[in-house]
């Protein structure tokens, strides 16, 4: 039987309005960067596309090299869409990016419009799609002139296979000059994609602003800070976790005493508001108005339902707040891992 997703899907959700655009985005909304690729379970990956849908999100989010290998997650996502979502298209997001390495020699990588053309291409090919809802630049490219890379982007929502398009891993100095070269393409900025958690908060440094001045909305990613904001490390690193495996993105030598402690800390903080770790650190992510959306990893479907209770419980004391800053600003913090770009 062809899956049938719940009829009160939308009743627990909220959906936040991008900047100045009409579109509107789920508050948690579903990254598939980890876990659906062809080295990961195939039906489970289906299972945690279902589930996120049965709970409101709508929102899907890829890029051209998510796996692995690169290209895999996209494919197994336009599987899934075949096989279950009949009928179903036009109620979800679906987004991808260019900007990383996809493949070899020098038209494979950064932002030329060569490029990003080409792989968007190749991305509709893979999701068996005719366009994506948001495309995005993934990171800035340092030889490229902005004006190619803004104009590439304009050529992508003229042609009709992306209805809006962003940016990621911008900072505000950048950020800002995009947004003044979009305008004059008539093309508008509809979305930023930067890192953000309670031990990531570069963002507060002036780019929340210029995305909020210049009507951008702002979806971070990495908001329970790569799995460390939540109850997983806090009695040392599981064997089946990522931390001790081969990743690239978090070492066991990154997961320290100190942080620890302060994730301990905290994790008082959300036990005594009612929540679990991974819950307060949602929360207090999307506590900013402008913040539209917390996009979430997962390995398993009910972490889906987990994430979204994070909706019942908003708001924050101020007495909260000032704990939770006062946890935040200890000594020895996580300068490892702040400010990294992914």
């Amino acid at each position: 039987m062809s899956y049938l997703p719940e009829q009160n899907r939308y009743k627990e959700m909220s959906y936040n309005r991008c900047g100045k655009s009409g579109l509107k985005l789920p508050a948690i909304s579903l990254g598939l960067w980890h876990n659906f690729g062809y080295a990961d379970n195939f039906d489970n990956a289906g299972n945690m596309i279902k589930e996120a849908f049965n709970c409101g999100i709508t929102h899907f989010d890829l890029a051209n090299n998510y796996g692995p290998p690169p290209g895999s997650a996209e494919e197994n996502f336009g599987r899934i869409l075949k096989n279950d979502f009949h009928g179903y298209r036009d109620e979800m997001i679906i987004s991808t990016k260019a900007g990383y390495t996809m493949w070899q020699g020098p038209y494979g990588d950064w932002g030329s419009k060569k490029y990003l053309v080409a792989s968007l291409d190749q991305s509709l090919k893979r999701m068996n799609l005719d366009y994506v809802d948001i495309f995005y630049h993934h990171r800035p490219d340092p030889d490229t002139p902005l004006e190619e890379t803004i104009a590439a982007l304009d050529l992508i929502v003229r042609q009709g296979k992306a209805l809006y398009v962003g940016i990621s891993n911008y900072t505000h100095l950048e950020a800002k000059k995009a947004s003044d070269l979009f305008k004059r393409t008539g093309t508008p900025c509809t979305i930023h994609q930067p890192s953000y958690s309670m031990f990531n908060r570069w963002i507060e440094n002036g780019l929340l602003d210029t995305l909020d001045e210049e009507g951008i909305g702002c979806i971070v990613f990495s908001p329970l800070h790569k799995g460390i904001l939540t109850n997983r490390y806090l009695n040392g690193i599981p064997a089946d976790s990522r931390a001790s495996g081969h990743s690239v993105f978090l070492r066991k030598e990154d997961i320290t005493k100190a942080i620890i402690d302060k994730v301990k800390r905290l994790n008082e903080v959300a036990s005594n508001r009612g929540q679990s770790m991974a819950q307060m650190a949602l929360s207090w992510t999307l506590r900013d108005s402008r913040i539209t959306s917390a996009l979430i990893g997962a390995s398993k479907p009910e972490q889906m339902q987990e994430c979204i209770k994070a909706l019942n419980q908003p708001d924050f004391t101020a007495e909260e707040l000032k704990i939770i800053e006062k946890i935040l600003n200890q000594q020895d913090t996580t300068e490892t891992l702040m400010g990294v770009r992914i």
